[in-house]
């Protein structure tokens, strides 16, 4: 293991896998199986299933395509589906198991295909109601951004070296009238504790905090509240360790932006960053998306509105590149008018980094942050540019920043494939923009016919290598209680292909917002609010 934390040697395993699969697959060979284990598929965000084999844009329509089957959870589904191929579950057999974690606290393993399809393998939950332990009431916490509780939020993630699903459960005590959040390793086989999980969340960092000493400790020290802070970004293994990210609810008061890191295999606490120490505020929420990592095991976050003063570690509104494991801040970018974005409640972070593949004009190592203007951001992953004071209205140091009349503001996360980048906004269509050496062609960007209202909604891409590309979104933002809508569009010119709408027995359950579809061979998996629904091909 390199310096970092960054296991070189299985980086580039991975790469002469990737290559070896690569090949065969422009050589008219059948891909390996596909796994999605984490939040938008890597860990550079970038949501692309590159090894689908299945479905194409000439097969995903209308009669051909649609509604397979749905399975019954026990709350709200947040989460992200994950998908593990062919796994072994003990005295039952090898399924293609997509796993699901919702607000009721309950994480299920159910096959995802096949004669069994629909089969709950197992079902873990993470209360204990005879014991007192149970969900968190949004009335308890005075927030309806969660309803009717709050239990899982954040997309979990699988090791699949040792077989581990990682995930965070919030929980109330009613013994002792506590607020709890808890790590839990749980085996992917049987939903069994591994690691002497699971751990209690709990944090210190030197800092003043608000000033007032509710968020400190009385010694010089902000402390993590497992009440105030909201687990909703994703969760992040790299290099062997694992890193979960806090944000608020509702903005309510006393919260800071949280990163915290442990040791994959020991949950051992090793690394913690606060976003705004000596000040306030600063979630890293970003809409959902996870942090993101390099292969070299730098981490990045987007953070939300709170206070900025770069020299008293004070990071609101910026884009902090973190070291592995210690999260020691290694380099930072604020957009110049980060006080009109403080002031107006426009969090810069919301919709969390995306690692760009290697570019080759002048700046090789990009990547894309957003927030909520209706401004994207290209950055130099080696050089930030950092805070720009009195550059307002621009920011020069940056690699470029980009607008169009179609881009509002942004909740959700872009997507990558084949030269594009993908993005949706507030009230906009989903648009593609054209990436070539470095910077995003803005010139009539492709665009889909179809609204995503409020919060728009964070797209991913299925491909087979470079072709037959298809983008798949969600529309969650249509009514109360109305059905989410799945759409799939050809991802070159994002027309139109299929949408769950067109027939009413494809109609999905009741939409949760910020939810994203899954895509693992010939499969799309979406999470609502009270059941797991699944697509493909009807015939």
């Amino acid at each position: 293991m390199g310096r970092n934390g960054f296991n070189s040697s299985a980086y580039f395993c991975a790469m002469a896998i990737f290559a070896v699969s690569l090949f065969a697959r422009t050589a008219g060979a059948t891909s390996t199986p596909v796994n999605v284990l984490t939040y938008h598929n890597h860990v550079n965000r970038n949501g692309l299933n590159w090894n689908e084999t299945i479905l194409t844009p000439s097969n995903v329509a209308p009669g051909n395509f649609g509604k397979l089957f749905s399975v019954p959870v026990d709350g709200y589904v947040y989460a992200e589906p994950l998908f593990v191929s062919n796994l072994n579950i003990p005295g039952q057999g090898f399924f293609n198991t997509v796993f699901v974690a919702t607000e009721h606290d309950s994480v299920y393993a159910i096959a995802g295909g096949g004669p069994n399809r629909g089969k709950i393998l197992w079902k873990k939950s993470l209360t204990n109601p005879a014991g007192g332990i149970t969900t968190i009431s949004s009335t308890q916490l005075g927030c309806t951004d969660l309803v009717p509780e709050v239990g899982i939020t954040g997309t979990p993630v699988i090791d699949l070296t040792t077989g581990t699903l990682y995930v965070v459960a919030a929980t109330f005590n009613s013994n002792s009238s506590t607020f709890n959040q808890h790590l839990h390793a749980l085996d992917i086989r049987t939903g069994a504790e591994k690691f002497g999980g699971p751990v209690k969340i709990a944090a210190a960092v030197p800092g003043t905090g608000y000033g007032d000493g509710g968020d400190t400790d009385g010694k010089g020290h902000v402390i993590f509240d497992a009440k105030m802070e909201n687990q909703r970004a994703a969760l992040l293994l790299s290099g062997g360790f694992l890193y979960v990210a806090f944000s608020s609810h509702c903005d309510i008061d006393e919260y800071h932006g949280w990163v915290l890191a442990y040791d994959a295999t020991t949950l051992t606490q090793v690394g913690a960053f606060n976003s705004t120490p000596n000040g306030q505020e600063g979630g890293i929420w970003q809409s959902g998306n996870g942090p993101a990592a390099t292969p070299s095991g730098s981490i990045f976050v987007g953070i939300g509105n709170g206070t900025f003063d770069a020299s008293s570690n004070n990071y609101g509104d910026s884009l902090v590149k973190l070291a592995a494991r210690t999260l020691k801040v290694l380099d930072y970018f604020t957009p110049t008018d980060q006080s009109f974005l403080q002031g107006n409640d426009l969090d810069f972070g919301t919709a969390g980094p995306l690692i760009l593949p290697f570019q080759s004009g002048p700046v090789p190592y990009e990547l894309i942050a957003a927030g909520k203007l209706p401004v994207l951001y290209v950055l130099n992953r080696a050089n930030l540019g950092k805070y720009c004071n009195g550059c307002n209205p621009t920011d020069p140091q940056v690699v470029q920043t980009v607008t169009s009349p179609e881009l509002s503001n942004m909740f959700s996360a872009p997507a990558y494939w084949n030269g594009w980048v993908y993005q949706s906004s507030s009230g906009g269509p989903l648009l593609a923009f054209s990436l070539v050496n470095g910077k995003i062609s803005t010139a009539s960007p492709a665009q889909t016919s179809v609204i995503f209202t409020f919060h728009g909604s964070t797209p991913v891409i299925s491909s087979n290598g470079s072709t037959n590309g298809i983008a798949w979104i969600l529309l969650t933002d249509n009514g109360a209680g109305a059905p989410a809508v799945l759409y799939a569009f050809r991802a070159t010119d994002l027309k139109e292909l299929y949408d769950s709408a067109q027939v009413p027995g494809d109609a999905a359950g009741s939409a949760v917002k910020f939810s994203v579809p899954t895509v693992a061979n010939g499969h799309v998996y979406v999470g609502t609010q009270t059941e797991l629904d699944v697509y493909g091909l009807l015939h």
